[in-house]
C-alpha cells in the first residue's frame, strides 16, 4: 500500500473552520483548500467577504477556493470578479446550474474570458464535463469538481465516469479533475489510482489518515476492546 507522501493526487482540505482549515494548512501532505457556502453556514459565519479575506491573510500559498452563492447568473458574474480580486491563489467556484436548472457554460465563458481561474462544481454527468471544457480558457487554470461520492450514494459506480472525464479533460492541460464528495478514506488511494489530480476531503475522514497502511488484526483487537470498554462504561448486565 502507498504511504500518504507517495500519492499522486494532490489532497485538498475541505471545511469552513478557520483553525481546521489553518492547522490542514500547515500540513505538507495538503496542496490547497475548499470551502462552500453549505460548509461555511454549519459553521456558523455571518460575513462571507470577512470570513474569506481573514482566511487569505494566512492562506496565500496554496489554491483556495471560495463560492458564489447568488441564484442569479449576472449577479453570481459580479460576486466571482470580487472573490477573484482577493489573491492570485484564489479559485471561484461556479455551481453548474442554478436552482431554476439554468446551466452555467455562458457565465463560464465570460469568467475565463476575464481570466478568471474557475472550480466549477457540482458536476455528476459526462455530458456537463464536455460543455464545461468546451466553455474553459485553456490558458487559465482550473478545476472541474465532479461529485463522485453522491454518484456512488445512488447506486452507481464513480470510477467509470471519472475516468472517462480524465480523457475528456486532455484537450486543457491546465484543467484538473477535482474527486469531490469522498464518503471514506479509500476513496482517496481510488483517486490516485486512476490518475486524478485532485480529492477534496473533509477533516473527519482526514483524521483517518493515522490508519493508512495499519495492522488488520491490530485494528480488529482495538475493535473489540472498545466494544468491551463500552458496554464496562454503560453498566450493562444480564
Amino acid at each position: 500500500m502507498k504511504k500518504v507522501q507517495d500519492l499522486n493526487v494532490k489532497i485538498f482540505a475541505d471545511g469552513a473552520d478557520k483553525y481546521a482549515m489553518l492547522e490542514m494548512y500547515d500540513k505538507s501532505f495538503i496542496k490547497g483548500l475548499t470551502t462552500n457556502p453549505t460548509l461555511m453556514n454549519k459553521a456558523g459565519i455571518k460575513d462571507y467577504r470577512a470570513f474569506c479575506k481573514d482566511i487569505l491573510i494566512y492562506i496565500k500559498d496554496k489554491p483556495l477556493s471560495f463560492e458564489v452563492f447568488s441564484d442569479n447568473f449576472k449577479e453570481m458574474e459580479r460576486q466571482a470578479l470580487e472573490i477573484a480580486s482577493w489573491g492570485e491563489n484564489v479559485y471561484v467556484k461556479i455551481p453548474i446550474t442554478n436552482t431554476k436548472n439554468e446551466n452555467c457554460y455562458s457565465l463560464v465563458k465570460s469568467l475565463a474570458r476575464e481570466k478568471v481561474k474557475l472550480n466549477v462544481t457540482a458536476l455528476m454527468t459526462l455530458d456537463q464535463v464536455v460543455n464545461v471544457v468546451d466553455s474553459l480558457d485553456t490558458s487559465v487554470p482550473s478545476y472541474i469538481s465532479i461529485f463522485a461520492g453522491r454518484i456512488a450514494d445512488t447506486g452507481r459506480d464513480p470510477i467509470p465516469i471519472m475516468v472517462s472525464a480524465l480523457d475528456i479533460m486532455k484537450v486543457n492541460p491546465l484543467s484538473e479533475l477535482i474527486w469531490a464528495s469522498p464518503r471514506e478514506l479509500l476513496n482517496i488511494f481510488q483517486a490516485d489510482d486512476i490518475g486524478c489530480h485532485v480529492i477534496t476531503v473533509t477533516n473527519d475522514i482526514l483524521k483517518k489518515l493515522s490508519l493508512v497502511g495499519y495492522d488488520l488484526n491490530k485494528y480488529s483487537l482495538d475493535t473489540v476492546k472498545m466494544f468491551y470498554n463500552d458496554a464496562v462504561v454503560a453498566g450493562f448486565k444480564l
